[in-house]
């Protein structure tokens, strides 16, 4: 029998068993696996069983399904690979499936599955799902920033300039022009 394994901290250990044909996971309480995480959205993706395949759809969620590190639409999972969700990484563990680890390297960094679920904690109300900041893919620095909606040319990236500076230099070259002034009439009037 396949099932998830979540790997956080502070999940560690719980699992769930992929035993219907569509499993639904989400954030909130009507999906088939509930993970009460922020950056899992309410309706995050599917999992299908269809011909001895773990199928992940992804339900158009805000922070994206991964497998592996690689991000998904529609993929098949395997065995030992990783799924993540949002923040939330997830393995896949199936019985008598090989993986690419050795049988006790995966014993060593696989969470053990408890006896009896942990007990669940009171519901939080999760309105909205917290959008992950990505950064700067390798891609984009390699169009040098050039990407479509991307226009460095647009003034909000102009260097804004500094009032109090300009106000500041304006006073200073009118106290001393004002200065030199008084020293040639004060000048002016001792040689009389």
């Amino acid at each position: 029998m396949a099932k998830l394994v979540i790997l956080n901290q502070g999940m560690t250990g719980r699992a769930h068993e992929l035993n219907v044909e569509r499993t639904t996971v989400g954030r909130v309480d009507d999906n088939t696996f509930q993970i009460a995480d922020p950056s899992v959205s309410s309706h995050h993706c599917e999992i299908l069983l269809r011909s001895g395949e773990i199928l992940i759809r992804d339900l158009n969620s805000t922070n994206g399904s991964y497998i592996n590190g690689a991000q998904i639409t529609e993929s098949i999972l395997k065995a030992g690979q990783t799924l993540r969700l949002g923040q939330v990484e997830l393995k896949l563990e199936a019985e008598g499936a090989t993986t690419t680890a050795t049988p006790a390297a995966a014993s060593a960094t696989a969470p053990a599955t408890p006896a009896t679920p942990p007990p669940t904690p009171p519901k939080k109300a999760m309105e909205a799902t917290m959008v992950i900041p990505r950064g700067v893919s390798l891609d984009q620095l390699e169009q040098g920033g050039r990407r479509p909606g991307f226009d460095t040319s647009s003034t909000v990236f102009k260097k804004k300039k500094n009032k109090t500076g300009q106000y500041f230099w304006i006073a200073a070259g009118i106290g001393i022009f004002i200065i030199v002034v008084l020293i040639i009439v004060v000048l002016s009037q001792t040689k009389h």
